[in-house]
């Protein structure tokens, strides 16, 4: 079995979901007693927030380059960052180490395409959904159409992000709102809609709404799980 690499605490509540996840995978394929051989790096979020907000990109690279760095000398055989935001700066974390590097956007826009999809929503938080890094991977490498909700609709999604699901919070009133902005994207011609914010799957699953969902948290993790068991 492969030692997994994670790159975690961006939010620590959606790093739990992914260890549990990996866990239960290795338990589920190989039976008895077995569990993932894992190394985490868990960041301090505040200070990879703040520099969000402020858009220093640079510094959070170099942070998580590091951290990187510290994974791979621990033995990880390759390596996961567990969230979606921070990988706009995917390519400078993986120019750092010499595993290879998972990235959430492919591992999904593989089980996508696999579904035959063709025109996604994405919810996220705004870097997510508005900058390129993400919905052009899917766009330009995969050929996957992308929607984003309307300027009201990412603020809200932006705001429960960081003021309610970093933090632990689950309000029954953002998940109505959530699952109306998923309602309006479908209505809007999307297929399927990605939950592409590894705390949004916190909120809403598949039970909430009829739109099929494309739970990134869960992906990644399994894909994981794949490599981790090759």
């Amino acid at each position: 079995m492969k030692t997994i690499g994670l790159l975690g605490g961006m939010s620590w509540e959606s790093t739990v979901t992914y260890y549990r996840l990996i866990n239960e995978g290795i338990k589920n394929r190989l039976g008895g007693l077995h569990s993932a051989r894992i190394c985490l790096y868990s960041v301090e979020f505040e200070e990879i927030e703040k520099l969000q907000h402020e858009g220093n990109w640079a510094k959070t690279a170099e942070i998580l380059s590091q951290a990187a760095h510290s994974v791979e000398a621990a033995g990880a055989d390759f390596l996961l960052i567990c969230t979606n935001t921070m990988h706009k700066v995917a390519p400078e974390i993986e120019s750092a180490i010499n595993i290879p590097l998972i990235h959430i956007a492919d591992a999904t826009a593989e089980k996508i395409l696999a579904q035959g999809v063709k025109k996604v929503g994405l919810l996220g938080t705004r870097f997510t959904m508005e900058q390129d890094f993400y919905r052009g991977r899917l766009q330009e490498k995969y050929g996957i159409e992308v929607l984003i909700p309307d300027e009201p609709g990412r603020d809200l999604v932006h705001r429960v992000i960081y003021e309610e699901l970093c933090l632990g919070k689950i309000d029954p009133e953002s998940r109505k709102a959530f699952v109306e902005i998923t309602n309006g994207l479908a209505d809007d011609g999307a297929q399927s809609v990605i939950l592409g914010c590894t705390e949004v799957s916190l909120l809403i699953q598949q039970m909430h709404t009829q739109v099929p969902l494309f739970d990134t948290t869960e992906i990644h993790a399994l894909r994981a799980v794949e490599e981790a068991l090759q």
